[in-house]
């Protein structure tokens, strides 16, 4: 099964972008995964193809028709694909989530504009929200193109080793540990000794530890979603 992303935007030509290249576009080029844009802009209202108005109860800025994304919406075939809305007030991204997605058909995804998007046309489409940050970007394009990578770097032979991606931060709610290669000294910091010491077991042991340790200090958040099996070790 082709992993199939399509994309709805008013810059179609954002894409593939990033996705063209390294892995993903190898993966793209090699048939692993296939992306199409759909121009919002086709869909729209008269001689200026207008997508957007003015914000029903006054305030700044645009608002994105619900009409004309509906249109543009309906054009897409989503074979079973969920349709996400890229937005700032979305449920966060996550690991696990990503790992749904890539392991499915794809997704169709919908990039907004402006100051936002009627509310009708996210109801009556059942379009999920989705946020890659608690920020706010011009646009969708640059969260789609996020979400996109990391659910293409997940598929079937695109990385390679399999484990990278087992041990990657998030993958068990844990910050992933630190990394170290040649020179073994570098402006007189070392690798640590036990890295060097050809024990595997006890290279394990403080790599978990080390990934304990990060996430306390940065992302405590993250071990409150651990399960009582799986909470760090206190020493």
């Amino acid at each position: 099964m082709t992993f199939r992303a399509t994309v709805l935007t008013l810059f179609p030509d954002m894409f593939p972008g990033p996705l063209g290249m390294s892995l993903a576009g190898k993966a793209l080029t090699a048939g692993a995964w296939s992306l199409d844009t759909v121009d919002i802009r086709d869909f729209g209202i008269g001689v200026h193809r207008q997508v957007d108005d003015t914000p029903a109860g006054g305030g700044p800025g645009m608002v994105m028709k619900a009409d004309v994304l509906a249109r543009a919406i309906d054009s897409v075939a989503t074979a079973g694909r969920p349709r996400l809305l890229m937005s700032p007030r979305g449920r966060p991204l996550t690991q696990q989530r990503v790992i749904e997605l890539a392991s499915g058909p794809g997704a169709v995804l919908v990039c907004g504009r402006f100051e936002g998007v009627d509310e009708r046309v996210i109801e009556a489409r059942s379009l999920e929200e989705v946020s890659i940050g608690d920020y706010v970007l011009s646009g969708g394009e640059i969260a789609a193109l996020v979400l996109l990578d990391a659910c293409v770097r997940l598929l079937p032979g695109v990385m390679g080793k399999t484990a990278s991606a087992e041990e990657e931060s998030f993958s068990q709610n844990l910050l992933e540990y630190p990394h170290y290669t040649r020179p073994q000294i570098f402006e007189g910091r070392s690798i640590p000794d036990i890295l060097v010491s050809g024990d595997h077991g006890k290279v394990a042991a403080w790599r978990r530890a080390e990934a304990e340790r990060l996430t306390r200090e940065r992302r405590p958040d993250l071990l409150e979603r651990r399960s009582p099996r799986a909470s760090p070790s206190k020493n």
